[in-house]
């Protein structure tokens, strides 16, 4: 296969008919070459390619040279989506190979003609858009082929209606339904069953594989290769889906369902209604004890005396309403599902207190007849228990809702397990996976200590094209007036740019502020660039009018730092105004940076430090997208210079110029 490879990304390569940008990179050769022998010898390979090394051809070039059931997960919807509609039928045709591709997506996507039809009979509804939505949505049910809520473009994806016409795990009748020959979910599976490629995302990866769901776990057995594109998020959204989490949403979502098929099949049992109201009180108080949103250890729960009290009466709440619907499962397929949500959520809640998590039994299982999560099975914990099991409780208060979060401290072992001992290759590729080409971090985080590296620079020239500029002067992040020195810092270089700027925060707090001092400034020295801000409107939204407006401002926060393509002059000049280290007050940063120093080792260098490089890594990508971009990098924290792991972390980054003086910055823009 080698060979072909090789001929796919020569001068003559049937990628350059296809793919007018296309010319051959050494870069991307390579590491289609490794790919190819990672596939041929099952083999578990992690990949660094930097920007423009067109790792996506990379990949999917030896994965259909090679046959074979290939699953590709992606980090973000926007790289599911031109993998599907772009690259994937690109490279296919340029292959003339035969394959089948399908896009498989979480069950929450999917229109579900049973909650559709139990929606409109109930009646109740959150807003006067949702009832014209609703109609709209029922149309699209009887003509759509896929019902993928992302083919009504009439009805915003984030539009409330979704929530109660779509179906959730907990809530999905399975076999029971009585329309199950028309699911739409069941369709999307099948064809990903009888698909060669299949594009998933790392949320639905980890939700199906590990809570044992009829989706990705089902396809698994017959695939030969996984890859997982944008792999740097893979620690984070493992872990979430290797622990526990239940949240108020769950139990309000529980108290409307059983409602709803309490009026349908039990309207002469009057105790049931009362009993979701009961609940749906408890849901609401037990959020109410907290005034500000935020996390926290479950120890820190001590300090609010209204939190022991208001969990209790909870728990008797959800007890009660589970003996109810024992008594009335039978009556339809709903109620018996309502049921088992009862019986998995007061085990959930009861593992969380500190009860052991006991093993699954035929009444604690989903509705399609898979265990219910079960993290931490068979362990006895104490709420207050500071990780003594491998686990770390804590809290997460949101506006609307409160998080009781389960999560283990580390997921190397889990995910070791999971992938061991299958005869599948598997692939893990990002621009950001290293630090100093070093994997260490990595894969003692994933559990992939055995696995192969490779990694290779961006193709695109960064001495020439980019500078990386350290202002002089700037106080200390954590002092008071530090965001204002930053934007004072910050406007002679967005002058000197003509606006087409992103500047990334590591707070919303700074965001805020900052965007309130820009404004005042703007205004007061009559400068007419545009200032968007994160949270005005979806991120699509914003980086359409950042891109068309050409001489924008833009202030953004976690989600602006990663998955961000703004090529051209648009964009010249990338702010950053800390070094990205996680709050040290996390409770699960905080029980990890524990359990490391508990052993003898540096938590900072191991694992703080290599998390903040891979961070700053995503951030400072977002500036060279393109073989003719240039422009300034500025990263504002002073602590790159003055501290001794200051070097360690710039010399992770590109290898562009620097400097410290404003004048050679402003220069900058100013050579053609």
């Amino acid at each position: 296969m080698s060979l072909e490879v090789e001929r796919f990304f020569s001068e003559q390569s049937p990628l350059a008919t296809e793919v007018a940008a296309f010319r051959p990179r050494a870069q991307q050769r390579e590491m289609a070459l490794a790919v190819a022998d990672a596939i041929r010898d099952n083999a578990i390979l992690v990949v660094e390619a930097g920007t423009g090394t067109g790792k996506t051809f990379a990949y999917l070039v030896p994965a259909l040279l090679a046959g074979g059931k290939v699953i590709i997960s992606t980090g973000t919807k926007n790289l599911q989506d031109q993998l599907f509609q772009k690259d994937l039928p690109m490279v296919r045709d340029a292959l003339k190979a035969p394959v089948s591709v399908a896009l498989l997506k979480g069950r929450s996507n999917y229109v579900c003609h049973y909650h559709l039809a139990r929606t409109e009979s109930d009646g109740m509804f959150k807003t006067r858009e949702d009832i014209k939505h609703l109609g709209k949505i029922k149309q699209y049910a009887k003509v759509s082929n896929s019902g993928d809520k992302s083919g009504l473009a009439d009805v915003p994806e984030n539009a409330t209606i979704w929530m109660q016409v779509t179906s959730t795990r907990d809530n999905c009748l399975g076999q029971e339904c009585p329309n199950h020959k028309e699911c739409f979910v069941l369709k999307a599976r099948s064809e990903a069953m009888q698909a060669d490629i299949v594009v998933v995302n790392h949320h639905l990866f980890f939700a199906d594989v590990m809570l044992r769901d009829e989706g990705v776990a089902e396809l698994l057995p017959a695939c030969n290769t996984v890859i997982f594109d944008e792999a740097h998020q893979l620690p984070e959204t493992a872990s979430l889906f290797f622990g526990e989490t239940l949240s108020t949403t769950l139990l309000l979502d529980l108290a409307r369902d059983t409602r709803i098929e309490a009026a349908a099949g039990a309207k002469d049992f009057a105790p049931l209604p009362k009993a979701c109201d009961e609940l749906d009180k408890a849901a609401r108080d037990l959020r109410l004890v907290f005034k500000k949103e935020g996390r926290m250890p479950a120890i820190a729960t001590e300090d609010f005396k209204e939190f022991a009290p208001a969990l209790k009466t909870l728990s008797e709440k959800l007890a009660q309403l589970s003996g109810m619907l024992e008594k009335q499962a039978e009556r339809s397929e709903g109620l018996e599902n309502c049921w088992q949500r009862t019986q998995a959520l007061s085990q959930q809640l009861k593992h969380w207190q500190g009860a052991p998590s006991p093993q699954p039994s035929p009444a604690g299982r989903g509705s399609n007849g898979s265990p219910l999560p079960q993290a931490g099975e068979g362990l006895g914990v104490r709420a207050d228990d500071r990780s003594d099991d491998g686990f770390v409780r804590w809290l997460e208060v949101f506006h609307h809702s409160l998080q009781l979060n389960t999560t283990p401290l580390s997921i190397a072992d889990i995910f070791e397990k999971q992938i061991g001992g299958s005869a599948r290759a598997w692939i893990f590729t990002s621009a950001t996976l290293a630090v100093k080409q070093d994997f260490s971090h990595y894969q003692g985080e994933m559990g992939l200590l055995k696995a192969k590296t490779a990694c290779w620079d961006s193709p695109f020239n960064y001495a020439e094209q980019a500078l990386l500029y350290v202002p002089t002067n700037l106080p200390e992040p954590n002092s008071e007036g530090y965001t204002e020195a930053v934007v004072q810092a910050a406007l002679p270089l967005i002058e000197a740019s003509k606006g087409r700027a992103f500047l990334l925060f590591t707070s919303l707090r700074a965001m805020q502020r900052a965007h309130e001092i820009l404004q005042a400034e703007f205004d007061r020295r009559g400068w007419d660039y545009p200032l968007l801000l994160q949270g005005e409107g979806s991120r699509s939204e914003l980086l359409t009018r950042f891109r068309s407006l050409g001489n924008a401002v833009l202030l953004g926060s976690q989600s602006f730092w990663e998955g961000v393509d703004v090529r051209g002059e648009a964009l010249s000049l990338v702010i950053i105004d800390k070094l990205p280290f996680a709050p040290p007050d996390d409770p699960v940063l905080a029980a990890r940076i524990a359990q490391l120093n508990k052993q003898g080792r540096n938590a900072f260098m191991e694992y703080q430090l290599p998390r903040a490089i891979i961070t700053l890594k995503q951030g400072a990508g977002r500036l060279i997208r393109d073989e003719t971009d240039r422009g300034v990098l500025m990263i504002c924290d002073p602590r790159l210079i003055s501290k001794p792991y200051g070097k360690r972390i710039w010399q992770s980054l590109p290898p562009m110029k620097r400097t410290r003086i404003e004048a050679e910055a402003v220069a900058f823009f100013k050579i053609a």
